[in-house]
């Protein structure tokens, strides 16, 4: 159990510095977020499980997306466009999903 908590900081911690500029020190940097993000692991769980969940749990979180937009300057215009890419595709998702539950319903 110990193991695996450990584990599991360690590829929390490889993933959270994957995405830092080589120029700028890792103590520390302007990219660094506060992750606590904790998957419990039950006993006899084998490990790509937990590992899975873990995946999707910082996935959800949002945390490697905004290391990735902050590794390099972003002016808001860039950032307005990047928004609007995002909400179209949001919306389109959001529309397949109703489309997928309605054809369900009938």
């Amino acid at each position: 159990m110990a193991r695996l908590t450990l584990l599991v900081v360690a590829v929390l911690a490889a993933v959270a510095t994957a995405f830092v500029p080589a120029s700028t020190p890792l103590a520390r940097s302007a990219t660094a977020l506060p992750v606590k993000i904790k998957v419990e692991v039950g006993e006899g769980e084998p490990i790509e499980s937990a590992l899975r969940r873990f995946k999707r749990e910082v996935n959800k979180s949002g945390h490697l997306m905004d290391l990735r937009y902050k590794r390099y300057f972003e002016n808001s215009q860039e950032r307005k466009k990047r928004k609007i890419v995002q909400a179209r595709f949001r919306k389109r998702m959001e529309r397949m999903q109703a489309r997928r539950m309605r054809q369900q319903r009938t």
